[in-house]
């Protein structure tokens, strides 16, 4: 494979994960207690003894060319080179579990397998293929931290990891070639180191994409040398390194997941709780018109109870003349009761004193007559009557 189609393809890979990328709300939190995990990636090597089987090639094409007699013949030697970057596709796969919030360890085990060959001809246009496979079979724990949302600048960004990790190799950590093959000693203490910073580029239904870049250095030697495996090579013991940079996606799926009941609760609060603060707001704005609106109407009652007041001292004033007018009317009804008391007891001493004078005149008048009447009887008589005496006079009763 050539350098460019490797290059289509790490940005083939990484234009699938961004497709990705885009979600609706931000991931706050793996909620997985137990997930497995797979993890296909893309690494460069750091395997620098190519330089081994790139000299054992071009020595192979010089042999053909110093055997060709005729031009005809040394124009059919042609070789291909090896790639001076090893490029392959590691695939990954483990179990994670969550120990606490945020803090995940995980084992895994992966497989590196980078196969490079040559094709060359001679002059007799015959084609010969040369070829060297690095192989390996690590084994890794894994420390991964989430770091929380408030920590980060990006607002709206999903979950960012920082992952540490220890390797060991397993059998089958090797070099095989055309001419030989070595294998790797396996230490129980360990390879080497690896570290990787991570990014939540999708979470759908319980399954967690993450977008990983890192670095390992995972150096294994045997105790055979290269000279076994490629002409002209080193006569110490091989060492080889079969880490290298890495660009990852991890899909992770929760086989134990946190109850869904604490997520939709946790949900419900803050969905709650923005209601709330909608709520608060609205009613606050609501609290400040309504309290307008009443410190109005309150200026307006007081101004209203100023009137009120001022109607009232006027009432009370005319409710004191009404009080007077109505004493002044039963003083007039008593001294109209007592005129007329009055003047009942002076009709009634006018009647018994015109009766009186009446008697009186009546009296007077029959006396009067009386006395008139012997006069006259006297004046009539004449002299007859003048030696009579005369009659008694009634006295008043």
């Amino acid at each position: 494979m050539g350098a460019w189609k490797k290059l289509c393809c790490i940005l083939c890979l990484f234009l699938w994960a961004s497709a990705f990328a885009t979600t609706d709300e931000a991931v706050k939190h793996d909620n997985s207690i137990v997930s497995v995990f797979l993890q296909p990636s893309i690494s460069f090597l750091n395997f620098e003894e190519r330089d081994y089987f790139q000299y054992a090639i071009d020595t192979i094409y010089k042999e053909f060319r110093s055997t060709a007699v005729t031009s005809d013949e040394s124009l059919s030697v042609a070789k291909q080179n090896f790639q001076k970057v090893n490029f392959c596709f590691p695939v990954t796969a483990g179990l994670q579990f969550q120990v606490f919030q945020d803090n995940f360890i995980s084992a895994g085990i992966g497989f590196i397998y980078d196969n490079e060959s040559v094709v060359l001809t001679d002059r007799k246009n015959n084609t010969h293929n040369y070829s060297y496979t690095l192989q390996g079979v690590p084994l890794f724990l894994e420390y991964r931290l989430a770091i929380p949302l408030n920590l980060m600048t990006l607002t709206d960004g999903g979950l960012f990891s920082v992952a540490l990790r220890w390797y060991w190799t397993l059998p089958g950590t090797e070099i095989y070639t055309t001419w030989g093959k070595i294998e790797a000693e396996n230490s129980p203490l360990g390879a080497g180191f690896g570290f990787s910073v991570g990014y939540l580029i999708a979470s759908v239904k319980g399954i967690n994409i993450f977008g990983d870049i890192g670095f390992s250095s995972i150096k294994v030697k045997s105790k055979e040398s290269f000279a076994k495996i490629v002409p002209d090579g080193s006569i110490e013991k091989a060492k080889w390194d079969i880490g290298g940079l890495q660009m990852q996606i991890r899909v992770s799926f929760g086989v134990w997941n946190k109850p869904k009941v604490e997520e939709d609760s946790t949900k419900k609060k803050t969905d709650s709780l923005a209601v709330a603060t909608d709520s608060s707001a609205i009613d606050s704005t609501r609290l400040v018109n309504d309290t307008a609106a009443v410190a109005k109407d309150s200026t307006a009652a007081i101004k209203d109870s100023s009137v009120a007041i001022k109607d009232s001292s006027a009432a009370v004033t005319d409710s004191a003349s009404v009080v007077d007018s109505v004493s002044v009317i039963k003083d007039s009804a008593a001294v109209a009761n007592d005129s007329a008391a009055i003047a009942k007891d002076s009709t009634v001493k006018n009647a018994a004193v015109k009766n009186s004078a009446a008697k009186n005149e009546s009296a007077q008048s029959s006396a009067a007559k009386n006395e008139s009447a012997p006069a006259k009887k006297e004046k009539s008589k004449g002299k007859d009557s003048a030696n009579k005496p005369a009659a008694p006079v009634a006295k008043e009763q």
